[in-house]
């Protein structure tokens, strides 16, 4: 049973006030004295936190990829730049049913841990069932994201196989936009577009609907490996497609409670997300004497030329939110870019589940790059 009932209302998730002068000097301090960013972006790589009880507390390696819907975690990645200098990418991730202190903390930690590293890190904000194709491609090795149920105010404990209560999970999406999340231990939850992992613990079924794309398959494969893995290769894993009609398809539905009628392809939702009518690039400035929301670009006139790096610039990809701090802006103009980026979404109908990203100048990513063509 969830215990977090209440879904999290994203406009709660406060980074709207984040950015001022005094406030950095005060999270500076802060930082230096958290303990879990000790060996932070020390070294090529990714590294989880998870937020309990206002605490950064590391998250097991063997668990990465899988988050919990009423939890919010802090996922730090690593690399090196053409410069072979480290480089980071900072994002926080808000669950469906997480707190609003935990959604909170985690903002907050997010920008203490990007002043720990000089203020270099791209920061995300993530939302559960919206991440960006950056955040999935962290969890590829580990199987992709699995997002389950319950979190830490639920009492989650690990168990052993032996004695694992069997979950059901939907693997959907496209591409490199492909997740799994779990649903109701049901056959009603099954759809004939998709692909339904069962994890009995040391039986993990792959159920693939007659219609299934080929990259749910595979996201499917890889993470029915991936948790045989976690097992220390006690689990065996049957593939089932659903014409099947034998043995292990009827242990399949009897941990479903029986086999009924199946939703058909179109019933269980399309994979790719509606297109977007265009990109959109607008400028936060107090040049004026007054803060000012306004369009600069839309479409094939967003490019690189039109930022001013005396100014704060939004730009909505469609899929993405960014906010580009020019390096000459003003404290006024930082400190409210985030503000102004969630009351545009609000205004303008854009979804509040978006990726919302905050970068500065000289420090863009490729994605980021990519819409300035």
């Amino acid at each position: 049973i969830m215990l977090k009932a209440t879904k999290f209302n994203i406009a709660d998730s406060n980074i709207a006030n984040l950015g001022s002068e005094l406030e950095t000097k005060v999270r500076e301090e802060a930082a230096n004295e958290e303990a879990a960013w000790a060996n932070a972006g020390q070294e090529v790589g990714t590294q989880v936190w998870r937020i309990e009880n206002f605490n950064v507390v590391t998250w097991p390696e063997e668990q990465f990829g899988t988050f919990y819907s009423g939890d919010s975690y802090i996922v730090l990645n690593t690399y090196k730049n053409d410069g072979d200098a480290l480089a980071w990418d900072v994002h926080f991730w808000l669950g469906e049913y997480t707190t609003l202190d935990e959604a909170g903390t985690a903002a907050y930690k997010t920008v203490e841990l990007d002043d720990k590293l000089g203020g270099a890190p791209v920061q995300h904000r993530e939302v559960c069932d919206h991440e960006s194709a950056l955040f999935l491609s962290y969890f590829k090795s580990k199987g992709g994201l699995s997002i389950l149920d319950g979190g830490v105010e639920s009492g989650f404990n690990h168990v052993e196989p032996e004695s694992y209560q069997p979950r059901l999970l939907h693997i959907k999406g496209v591409r490199k936009n492909i997740r799994a999340r779990q649903v109701a231990l049901s056959c009603d939850s099954l759809n004939s577009g998709d692909v339904f992992i069962l994890d009995a613990g040391l039986t993990v079924y792959q159920w693939n609907g007659s219609s299934a794309g080929i990259f749910e398959k595979n996201e499917a494969a890889q993470l029915s490996r991936a948790l045989d893995d976690e097992r220390k290769g006690q689990a065996t894993v049957k593939v089932l497609s659903e014409s099947d009609d034998d043995e292990d398809s009827a242990a399949f539905y009897e941990l479903l409670g029986g086999k009924g009628d199946i939703k058909s392809a179109e019933e269980g939702g399309h994979d790719a997300s509606p297109p977007f009518e265009g990109k959109k690039l607008f400028r936060v400035s107090d040049e004026s004497g007054t803060l000012e929301f306004s369009e600069v670009a839309s479409d094939a006139d967003v490019t690189a030329d039109k930022l001013d790096g005396s100014d704060v610039f939004i730009l909505d990809t469609g899929a993405e939110i960014f906010t580009w701090i020019g390096s000459g802006s003003s404290d006024q103009e930082r400190s409210k870019s985030m503000r102004f980026a969630e009351d545009y979404m609000q205004k303008n109908g854009r979804p509040d589940y978006l990726p919302i990203t905050r970068i500065y100048q000289g420090g863009e990513n490729e994605v980021f790059k990519s819409n300035l063509d």
